[in-house]
């Protein structure tokens, strides 16, 4: 077992700056326990034209490391990053796992947001331009769709007419047919996020923007228990997340509860596909970028229903008392009827 490395506050704080976009490349070693800074490069070119003088002249034959690597292009969060795991075949096996074992602490402290596209190499060949290039190229096919999938993209396409689609889709049978899809958050619901992690807040409302693909922040006001109802729209999804303060079992608690809100039929079929789908990749972005711990999930269609008691219910469910043991009925008073002898093989009477 490898114990977690310690990411020096200089390479943490190298690589809050670094995202602006002054630095084209950034070299982490493992050094002393320890997560630093190796070497770093700032951009002369494009990002094409700098790459292979940028990066293979730091590779080392019988060191692994790990390269981060800033893209041209931009996304929400801003510019785009190539993140490469090196393990030459010539380094030792324990640095090797080592490296292996902490690939993802790095890429947490980087921010997974940032990172475009994951290379793995342990020959020059597998990462220089072609190889990115290569790598690319095998990202880019698309992949089986399933049945629900098929049909979610069948009404992306057609939106002009959705009206015109009568089957009907649950709640619950999306959720058990549909993959999730992974919109990425907004810059302010972001910011929210933090702070509810953080306990400066106790409410945050989502909505999906379905033009553009992303999950933005509706707003969060703080919330009673008795506003709860009120927060939830009677004609539109949304997400919300609640901080539950209350006492159990003589404790105080603070737990996070998740809200996926559908008012029933009156939302389009898109809408109620998209909100179900998206939302188990918002929940395990929650969870690891964020570490919220999530304490209950609940999915509702009318904001009545949140109600303090309904919430203390659900959080701390009650336990059901065991069922008494079936009794074998007795049998009917008076006469038995007379007893009846088994003889075994090779008995006698």
């Amino acid at each position: 077992m490898f114990l977690a490395l310690v990411v020096t506050p200089e390479l943490r704080e190298f690589l809050a700056r670094a995202r602006g976009g002054a630095v084209r490349l950034i070299k982490v070693c493992i050094q002393d326990e320890q997560l630093v800074l190796g070497a770093f490069r700032k951009p002369e070119q494009s990002w094409d034209r700098d790459y292979d003088q940028c990066l293979l002249p730091l590779l080392d034959q019988q060191e692994p490391c790990y390269i981060l690597y800033r893209l041209d292009s931009q996304n929400a969060l801003g510019y785009e990053w190539l993140f490469i795991s090196w393990s030459p075949d010539q380094s030792p096996v324990k640095q090797k796992m080592l490296y292996a074992a902490t690939r993802a602490t790095v890429k947490k402290e980087f921010g997974g947001g940032h990172v475009k596209y994951e290379m793995f190499g342990t020959a020059e060949e597998d990462i220089c331009l072609l190889g990115y290039q290569r790598h690319v190229s095998s990202c880019s096919g698309p992949a089986p769709l399933t049945l629900a999938e098929q049909e979610l993209q069948r009404i992306k396409i057609t939106e002009g007419r959705v009206k015109q689609v009568t089957t009907e889709i649950s709640v619950e049978s999306k959720h058990q047919t549909l993959q999730g899809l992974a919109f990425p958050l907004q810059e302010s619901a972001r910011r929210a996020l933090q702070q509810l992690a953080n306990q400066r807040i106790n409410y945050i409302q989502l909505r999906l923007d379905v033009e553009k693909e992303t999950i933005e922040l509706v707003h969060a006001n703080p919330t009673e228990i008795r506003e709860l109802p009120l927060r939830v729209p009677k004609d539109a999804p949304r997400y919300h997340l609640f901080l539950y303060k209350h006492s159990h079992e003589g404790d105080y608690l603070e737990s996070v509860v998740f809200i996926y809100s559908m008012p029933g039929y009156s939302c389009s079929i898109k809408e109620r596909m998209l909100y179900s789908s998206c939302k188990s990749r918002l929940l395990e972005e929650l969870e690891k970028e964020y570490c919220l711990e999530i304490a209950k999930k609940l999915e509702i269609d009318n904001g009545d229903e949140l109600t303090e008691e309904f919430l203390y219910d659900e959080v701390h469910p009650k336990q059901h008392a065991h069922k008494q043991a079936f009794a074998k009925p007795r049998g009917p008073a008076g006469k038995r009827g007379h007893k009846r002898l088994i003889k075994g093989p090779g008995d006698t009477v």
